[in-house]
């Protein structure tokens, strides 16, 4: 009886000392908020006639990075940079509510990303293509936007870089999120002659869609979230999406992660306007094209050897100004302010017949 007693004891002295801190927190998080709306002040007065730039990439890389490098538990560190990203972003609603453009319609792994890089604050706006999200930054109808660029199996998404090759966007940031897909549909009990997802997915499920459903016809779609919505329609097809996208669109879930290799992990880039200060961990991308002689990539690519700059991407798309005519995509560690990176890009640019600086910004934080 005396233990019971003493258990019941204990649990309320912990509750309280929950319920203290909680109005600590609490306290606190509106301390932050205030200072929020503060800086917001300084610098509506400092901005003069150009209009007040209120999120800084760099800035929030910084300030989750450091956050998990002191972090010492019992909390994760991917729960550490959760918990403050949605802190951060309830505090920059305070001071302007960012529109974001992504790749649509709702429920798709674009969507995910963003609420990731982001937070649940911003205002997210779904775009049927990459193209229109691209138009829609460039427009200032949205803040900033949101593509898919790279899969960890199925290799890039040329109509993104494609769309570099003509847009004045910066890319401000970028998002790598674990992708698992899940086969659904309308009911368990109707035979499935079709399935759709988008085409980069059925890339990734070949091995289990071969096995489980090798006679059913493949039909591509926009985004796995509107394979989604064209199986709520037909109860005679699959589609290959999201969880989000089986709530979102009241699917049955037949078969969980049914991507061919466990660690399949799709990179996002965050597209804008403006450019992007140094955050002390960033990467820069650029395009390059030269003339077509032999030792052509070789004079590109020494410097970086050179200068011991590690390359992270190298792509090859056509020009679209000649036949046979290439451009090369190539992402690097560093910013483009540093001095050895400038002392790059001035040796490429000599040897070169056009580098087009698509933008430094943080390196996606991996927990």
């Amino acid at each position: 009886m005396t233990d019971a007693i003493d258990q019941v004891q204990a649990l309320q002295a912990l509750r309280l000392e929950i319920d203290g801190l909680d109005q600590e927190l609490l306290t606190l998080l509106n301390r932050r908020a205030e200072c929020a709306l503060e800086v917001a002040a300084v610098k509506e007065q400092s901005a003069d006639d150009e209009p007040a730039v209120f999120y800084r990439p760099e800035r929030e890389a910084q300030v989750l990075r450091g956050l998990v490098n002191k972090n010492l538990g019992p909390l994760s560190h991917e729960k550490v940079a959760l918990i403050f990203r949605q802190v951060m972003s309830a505090c920059l609603a305070l001071e302007e509510p960012m529109q974001v453009a992504f790749l649509g319609p709702e429920g798709t792994f674009t969507q995910q990303a963003t609420l990731k890089h982001f937070g649940d604050a911003v205002i997210g706006r779904p775009f049927v293509t990459v193209d229109e999200v691209f138009r829609e930054v460039a427009a200032e109808n949205c803040h900033y936007g949101v593509v898919p660029v790279e899969n960890s199996t199925e290799g890039v998404v040329n109509h993104t870089l494609d769309n570099f090759l003509t847009s004045s966007l910066r890319i401000c940031g970028e998002c790598e999120l674990k992708v698992h897909h899940h086969f659904m549909a309308l009911t368990n009990d109707a035979p499935i002659e079709k399935i759709y997802a988008h085409q980069q997915t059925f890339g990734q499920c070949r091995r289990w869609l071969d096995v489980h459903y090798p006679n059913a016809v493949r039909i591509d779609a926009l985004s796995n979230a509107q394979a989604a919505k064209l199986a709520l329609s037909d109860p005679g097809a699959g589609a290959i999406a999201s969880e989000v996208a089986a709530d979102l669109y009241g699917l049955t879930i037949l078969s969980r992660k049914i991507e061919d290799l466990s660690d399949n992990t799709t990179r996002f880039l965050v597209v804008g306007r403006e450019p992007v200060g140094p955050s002390g961990a960033d990467k820069t991308s650029i395009i390059v094209s030269t003339q077509n002689r032999p030792g052509a990539l070789f004079s590109l690519l020494e410097p970086f050897h050179r200068h011991g700059i590690s390359l992270t991407s190298i792509e090859t798309r056509p020009s679209k100004q000649g036949m046979w005519s290439y451009v090369f995509f190539i992402d690097f560690d560093g910013h483009s302010t540093d001095p050895s990176i400038r002392a790059v890009l001035d040796e490429v640019s000599k040897d070169a017949l056009e580098v087009k600086l698509l933008g430094s910004y943080p390196r996606a934080l991996r927990l």
